[in-house]
């Protein structure tokens, strides 16, 4: 459903650049439902910007589906957002219009693709737990069941991909539980691909995969042992997800992996590292100190 490779984006300003990607690699399959953490900075954000069609790529390669995002045109990229992708921010404000109602929210997107379809509308209100108050004005909604009525509005033009920037970051720990329930149920019974980008550990170890990104490249993932398993695990922190998945270390396709930060200090690495390979294992130490060196 997703690939990226070599994915590059620089912003620039006056003299400035900043690279926010550099050079990274993913690949998302049909009907996967996963997380993207990292701290602030490190490029989650850019990297579903690019994948939303809000922000173009700078080089390197990223599809989505048929899509090449890299070398699509305006015409297609307003067809692309319309009827292949779904998004969800922290922010719901950025997806509602506050004197319509609730159904009438879920409609508008309908309207820009002339194919309004109420029936439809509706059965994503009562999916969404919003059966009784669909005719109600946003303004008459709580923080939590308007964030539910985004996510409504996201699956309107019925998505393949639906894409989450930090969609619990608002709502209380009952609302969060009830919101990724439901983007389970989306995902099992409709089978749309899900994409959630948090910051929250233990809402992403309610999730089968998780990609860590560092400093615009993908670094670590975390895979659930068990994929049958659901709900939250108990610990908090790196603690949740180990708890539940099994970490990896990325190995790109020319063979460059990302060895965790803290491995490197506790080994006391900085920019150079001794590799050795003894036909079972490879090993990684500091590097032995050359003649004359003090170690």
């Amino acid at each position: 459903m997703i690939q990226c490779e070599g994915l590059v984006k620089i912003y620039k300003a006056d003299d400035l650049e900043v690279v926010a990607l550099q050079g990274l690699n993913l690949s998302v399959k049909p009907g996967e439902m996963m997380a993207i953490i990292g701290n602030s900075g490190s490029g989650k954000s850019t990297l579903l910007n690019i994948l939303g069609g809000l922000d173009r790529p700078s080089a390197g390669q990223v599809r989505v589906g048929p899509w090449d995002l890299l070398k699509v045109s305006d015409d297609d990229l307003v067809k692309y957002k319309r009827e292949t992708v779904g998004f969800i921010w922290q922010n719901n404000a950025r997806n509602l219009i506050p004197y319509l109602s609730a159904i009438e929210n879920v409609e508008m997107p309908m309207m820009f693709s002339g194919k309004v379809d109420r029936a439809y509308a509706k059965q994503l209100l009562e999916w969404v737990g919003l059966k009784e108050r669909m005719h109600n004005k946003l303004t008459q909604l709580s923080g939590g069941e308007q964030q539910r009525v985004a996510i409504a509005i996201s699956l309107s033009n019925r998505p393949q991909l639906l894409l989450a920037d930090e969609p619990t970051g608002s709502v209380d720990t009952r609302t969060s539980d009830m919101i990724m329930d439901i983007f389970r149920k989306f995902n099992r019974e409709l089978g749309v691909t899900i994409v959630i980008v948090t910051h929250d550990l233990s809402l992403a170890g309610k999730v089968d995969r998780v990609v860590a990104i560092r400093d615009g490249l993908t670094s670590t993932e975390f895979i659930k042992r068990n994929p049958n398993l659901d709900g939250a695990p108990p610990l908090h922190g790196v603690d949740a997800l180990d708890e539940v998945h099994e970490a990896y270390v990325v190995v790109d396709r020319v063979g460059r992996l990302q060895v965790p930060k803290e491995y490197l200090q506790q080994l006391e690495i900085g920019d150079k590292a001794s590799m050795e390979f003894d036909g079972e294992k490879i090993v990684i130490r500091a590097p032995k100190p050359l003649e004359g060196e003090t170690a």
